[in-house]
């Protein structure tokens, strides 16, 4: 691959220019696998006693070391401020002083944190990282889908978090009718880029080593403003196409069935942005963020919505406005509310990394892969819905010992009893596990939450659902942090067409799409061109179609 010896080089370039000779007041790191003793890539946390964040940076000339400090989001505690540095040792210049080092890789190891005191003297200290999870031994591969990262620092970064795939943001609009640009000035709001304007690498895959990968040509549509006023219409990724959009949104549909004739895959975003439920039906969304870019490692600030939930979606509030449980259960019902519609959506995650104070990979989806890794069927299994998205525990389970994407087919109407089996597995003890039928919890299982040699936390997965009309069938599990806050896994669903019916809807759930379209035909009406106009009424009647089907 051509593209692959300039990444590196420019990494090397970058970060020798910030090395210097280890003297008096230099503390040097070193990051090791606790099992192999190997040295491996990691994200490092670095902060004084006074509370200062602090940067480390590579001790070797072959290393990288890159500091994330966005913060495009200036609420109290929602600071993300490390750096990501490569398998090799990392030094940072120190007065004497009390420090706190935090070391994170991922979500398959345990987090380690050191308070150190250093003098006027070199310190050295080694880290052992140990892991609790080993998925891609069952191979099962990670990745996400809302990427701002740039092309020359994701080799690094995605070694040091432990995600294979990444389809990082290379065209970007945020006005209507606007053709996307490599760089929308306006979304700028940190200066230059130490890595300059963005660039476009071409739309084949890059390939970093044997398990990690990039698919480097992704175009956003992010609408905030149309004939230069303020009118939020929302985001949508294409990712993977291949030609370069010279043309803007709205209208989607030509855009979206060029994107698809490209075999690229089209991801909703947010399930609340206002155009979100029109785009479904007429972009022919492929992918829905169950965890999406309002979930971060800090502090939760998403608090009110763009668009309201249904109250029969029971979304948790407190004086603040949404909580973290209940904006997830916003995006969990809206899904399930898609599927029961019909719309066989595969389930992802993104983080919008180099943007929103998070690191890359906070959120993911995990694809599982029959033989070795390869790109392109991971991509494959993504589209499919061989997968789970996960913010914390490792959910592995199958349906008849078959993986979310097979579809089961039964020719008679009658009840047929479906064995889900498997293991949930996780760095803190699980509160539940839910299966899942048609979006209702259909069983809430006690998770066992053995602890296993690692010091992780173990259960298994073993249930008998009984189906006797089409439906669907998920599996999800939450944890909590000794912080409290709420962590999930949540598998891809397996579907059942019975009898060659299709599934039925509850009534409640298509008044809450039709009502959504039909705000959205009032708020747009003399804002968007006729075309616009046409998509939103063309949804609405899809919608109402389906109604047609529904079931008190």
């Amino acid at each position: 691959m051509p593209h692959i010896t300039f990444h590196v080089i420019v990494i090397v370039l970058f970060c020798s220019a910030s090395l210097t000779s280890l003297n008096a007041g230099h503390f040097t790191g070193n990051i090791l696998d606790a099992e192999s003793g190997k040295p491996i890539a990691a994200r490092v946390y670095l902060q004084s006693e006074a509370g200062t964040w602090l940067y480390v940076k590579t001790a070797s000339p072959e290393g990288s070391a890159f500091p994330y400090k966005e913060q495009w989001v200036p609420q109290d505690g929602a600071v993300e401020k490390h750096t990501t540095v490569s398998a090799h040792s990392f030094q940072a210049d120190l007065k004497p002083g009390v420090y706190t080092v935090r070391i994170e890789r991922g979500k398959e190891y345990f987090p380690l944190t050191r308070t150190i005191t250093l003098g006027d003297e070199p310190s050295e200290e080694t880290f052992h990282l140990k892991r609790w999870s080993h998925l891609a031994k069952q191979g099962w591969y990670s990745g996400e889908t809302h990427v701002h990262r740039r092309i020359p620092e994701l080799p690094n970064v995605m070694q040091a978090e432990e995600l294979n795939v990444v389809f990082p943001v290379t065209f970007w609009t945020i006005n209507a009718h606007q053709a996307p640009v490599l760089d929308p000035s306006p979304l700028r709001r940190q200066g230059p880029s130490p890595f300059g304007p963005r660039q476009d690498a071409g739309c084949e895959m890059i390939v970093i080593d044997k398990t990690h990968v990039m698919f480097p040509r992704n175009t956003e549509y992010e609408i905030f403003t149309v004939k230069g006023k303020q009118h939020v219409l929302g985001a949508i990724f294409l990712l993977n196409h291949k030609s370069i959009f010279k043309t803007g949104m709205p209208p989607v549909a030509k855009i979206a069935k060029l994107a698809h004739k490209e075999g690229a895959l089209i991801d909703l975003d947010k399930h609340n942005w206002p155009w979100s439920m029109m785009l479904v039906p007429i972009a022919k969304v492929d992918l829905y963020e169950l965890s999406n870019n309002s979930i971060w490692r800090t502090n939760f600030m998403f608090r009110h919505s763009t668009t309201e939930p249904a109250k029969y979606m029971n979304v948790e509030r407190d004086r603040l406005g949404l909580t973290e449980s209940g904006w997830l259960n916003f995006g969990f019902e809206n899904y399930y509310t898609l599927l029961n519609c019909g719309f066989r959506l595969s389930p992802t995650a993104g983080t919008a990394s180099g943007v929103h104070p998070v690191p890359l990979g906070f959120s993911r989806v995990y694809v599982h892969l029959d033989n070795e890794f390869d790109g392109q069927a991971w991509l494959n299994g993504l589209k499919a819905g061989r997968s789970f998205v996960t913010t914390g525990p490792m959910l592995t389970v199958k349906i008849d010992n078959q993986y979310s994407d097979h579809i089961f087919k039964q020719a008679e109407k009658k009840s047929r009893t479906y064995k889900i089996s498997g293991e949930a597995v996780s760095e803190f003890p699980l509160d539940r596990i839910e299966i899942l039928v048609n979006g209702k919890v259909q069983q809430s299982l006690k998770p066992q939450n053995n602890k296993t040699a690692a010091g992780a936390y173990q259960t298994t997965v073993s249930h008998m659902v009984p189906i006797c009309e089409s439906s669907w069938i998920a599996v999800r599990c939450f944890e909590q942090t000794k912080e409290k806050r709420p962590r999930f896994a949540h598998t891809a669903p397996w579907h059942i067409e019975v009898a060659h019916e299709k599934i039925r809807p509850r009534k409640e759930e298509v008044d809450f799409l039709i009502r959504r379209i039909q705000d959205e035909i009032s708020r747009n009406k003399n804002v968007l061109p006729e075309a616009a106009m046409m998509e939103y009424q063309k949804a609405l009647n899809i919608y109402k179609a389906i109604g047609e089907r529904a079931r008190e």
